[in-house]
């Protein structure tokens, strides 16, 4: 008998199955699967019988109907019963090619067999064979390259659907991975047992588990396949939805104590500030004070667009944590963006009486000592740094707020190695990338959210031009004009040094061309990975001070560059960027009162996502907008892999297409934990532990 949580549980919605141990049997352990198999299908990702029924197909084959030689197009694939009346061979040696010559009720067509010599004894003249593929008129006759072929057998199906397509690797076909699955579904699927419901299953009109894996797998029609696939993508969704549902409620649990303050420290920097915030700051800084007065642990995402004013408001919430006697470390992925929050803060809160640090891993073996000591006993109130700052030598006396900015830029695990320094520290984290809601309720389901949408007051909206390659000459006078006014410039290349593999532009390269034949009357310097962090700072520190005007660079400067003077970027091969980066380094510019300009040259061969990214970047300098329009032109797949590793991955739902359906999902979940959260973490726990059935992500 189930154990009496378990069988509560059952009502709320998630049943553990005890079968699926069997699922997560080796793929060897089905009939004709060995090593060589085994390790084609490793490349795939699938080593368990479990992972083998979650390899979704990516598309389908119709073949519910007939399609003869008469009626073939480039759209409409070939269907066919044709008899087989001659083999012939042509060309020599190892280009020796088996030419098959087929008929059927309409036609007489022809399969050319490369590399499939084998295709002689498989196919031989006189049999009847079943014909799937694209076929073409090609010198004097229809002939096809890409077939599926197999001879007839009077009383089989011919017509038997939609047939998955899967993705494959090398020496895997589709054939032998349709009928590996099938052999799976007939060993396993019919007794896999449901993990939603039966109430649920029946009030959203889903699928049972061993329907559904039948169904996505070999759909008799649409409305099945559509059924399958809402089922599945829900089931993968609501776990991932409860997942996050539980961890708000163990953060709820949790208790902080808050000392009262009276919020001196934040006035006095409000004072100091020459500028007032806007109201999405204050808003922002409302919320966040809110969820640090609260006795749980803050968990808060804010988000603003490139240059709206994040560090500000952080600072601010710093000078909270400070004021009740805490500690603040303020993590940056790069020493770059590092060094400017510490700039920033020094000019800031330092006169306020904050005692400030800066920890990188260039930190000198000298320095390094005593700054842990003064860490580690508490004689620093905000530490800025990178990656340094969760080193296992780092200890902190008393951590109570986590601030990581890009947060992207960091794993999971990297994130959590800071946060676990502290005891239940507040945590915010920020972004310049505005997150689409799709993903926020994915990504960031666990944590609130603040945004920043509007820019200080005084800016002015960057104008973009785009400029096809061999139009560069404008572009260089036209930045000339504005350099000789006092401005500074910005071009970047995707490349530090010319390569072999690729006639791109490079930093250096180009450097030298800017230098010499372009503006030899101003000064240029060059930025970009390789260079040692002391060469960094220097020119960061010469482009700041004005001593530099040029500044030619990777996408390095993508983040953690505020030159109010700098007025022009140009960014050559644009299309080798992606649309966050673009927004990102247009960013750069347009700190200050003065109008600036981004320049987006790209080259004569340019495919078509590439001119989607350039025309929305063109259109819009909406960050938030931007994000929606990247989301649809790369898929969430691409967006939920950035620096997520340790997060999750999706099997079948996509939050996009699925949007509706994940706010039901999370809808339901949270009212399961809800309704009786101390039932449910049992079964949470049993489905954590068999996560590769389950079709859902893996927890932080």
């Amino acid at each position: 008998m189930a154990h009496k949580s378990v069988q509560r549980s059952r009502a709320y919605g998630i049943i553990p199955s005890v079968f699926i141990q069997e699922l997560k049997q080796p793929v060897e352990s089905l009939r004709n699967v060995g090593p060589a198999l085994a390790s084609k299908l490793g490349r795939l990702g699938i080593s368990t019988v479990a992972q083998l029924l979650t390899h979704y197909p990516r598309d389908y084959e119709d073949r519910s109907i007939f399609v003869p030689f008469s009626r073939f197009s480039d759209k409409n694939p070939v269907h066919t019963l044709a008899k087989v009346t001659a083999h012939e061979w042509f060309g020599y040696g190892a280009m020796r090619t088996l030419k098959i010559r087929v008929r059927d009720e309409s036609s007489e067509a022809v399969l050319i067999c490369f590399n499939r010599p084998f295709l002689e004894k498989s196919l031989p003249v006189g049999s009847k064979i079943l014909l799937y593929g694209k076929f073409q008129f090609r010198y004097g006759e229809i002939q096809s390259s890409a077939f599926d072929a197999e001879v007839y057998r009077e009383g089989s199906n011919p017509l038997p659907g939609l047939l998955p397509l899967y993705s494959l690797t090398g020496g895997l076909s589709q054939a032998a991975l349709r009928k590996l699955v099938k052999r799976a579904l007939e060993a396993y699927g019919r007794r896999v047992e449901n993990e939603l419901s039966p109430e649920l299953i029946a009030g959203k009109g889903l699928m049972s588990k061993a329907e559904a894996l039948q169904a996505i797998h070999f759909p008799q029609s649409e409305t099945e396949k559509s059924l399958a696939r809402t089922s599945l993508a829900y089931e993968e969704l609501f776990q991932f939805q409860l997942g996050i549902a539980l961890r708000i409620q163990a953060r709820k649990l949790q208790n902080v104590e808050r000392k009262p303050i009276q919020g001196i420290l934040e006035r006095r920097l409000l004072e100091r500030l020459p500028f007032s915030l806007t109201q999405d700051q204050v808003e922002a800084l409302q919320e966040i004070q809110a969820d640090m007065d609260r006795p749980q642990p803050m968990a808060r995402l804010l988000q603003g667009d490139v240059g709206s004013g994040k560090t500000i408001v952080a600072l601010l919430a710093a000078l909270r944590a400070v004021e009740r006697g805490a500690q603040v470390a303020i993590m940056a992925p790069t020493e770059l963006l590092a060094r400017q929050h510490a700039a920033t803060a020094a000019k800031l809160v330092e006169p306020l009486g904050v005692r400030l640090a800066f920890l990188t891993g260039n930190v000198d073996d000298a320095s390094r000592p005593p700054l842990l000591k003064a860490l580690s006993s508490k004689e620093v109130d905000i530490v800025l740094g990178t990656h340094a700052l969760f080193s296992s030598d780092v200890l902190y006396k008393d951590l109570r707020l986590v601030i990581i900015d890009e947060q992207h830029r960091f794993g999971v695990v990297q994130r959590m190695a800071l946060y676990k320094k502290g005891y239940i520290p507040d945590l915010l984290m920020m972004t310049a990338t505005p997150i689409p809601r799709s993903l926020a309720l994915t990504l960031f389901g666990d944590l609130a959210v603040s945004s920043i949408r509007n820019l200080p007051p005084g800016r002015k909206t960057v104008i973009t031009h785009l400029a096809k390659e061999g139009n560069e000459s404008k572009v260089y006078k036209f930045v000339n004009s504005l350099v000789a006014q006092g401005r500074q410039a910005f071009f970047v290349y995707p490349l530090i040094e010319e390569s072999e593999n690729s006639d791109l532009k490079n930093v250096q390269d180009m450097a030298s061309y800017l230098a010499k034949k372009v503006y030899p009357q101003y000064t240029l310097g060059f930025l970009h990975s390789r260079l040692k962090e002391e060469e960094k700072r220097q020119v960061m520190d010469a482009f700041v001070a004005g001593k530099i005007q040029i500044l030619v660079a990777t996408s390095l400067i993508e983040v953690g560059m505020d030159i109010p003077n700098a007025a022009v970027m140009v960014i050559e091969h644009a299309e080798r960027f992606g649309l966050s980066a673009l927004h990102q380094l247009r960013g750069r510019i347009g700190r200050s009162g003065h109008q600036s300009y981004c320049f987006l040259v790209y080259s004569k061969e340019i495919g078509d996502e590439a001119v989607q990214r350039l025309k929305a970047l063109y259109s819009s300098t909406d960050g938030f907008a931007l994000a929606e329009e990247d989301l649809k032109i790369r898929g969430p797949g691409e967006l939920l892999g950035i620096a997520q590793s340790g997060a999750f991955r999706l099997l079948i739902a996509d939050p996009l297409k699925d949007f509706e359906l994940l706010k039901s999902a999370r809808q339901e979940a949270f009212s399961v934990v809800k309704e009786d959260p101390s039932l449910l973490l049992p079964a949470h726990d049993m489905y954590r532990r068999t996560v590769d059935i389950k079709s859902a992500t893996k927890e932080a």
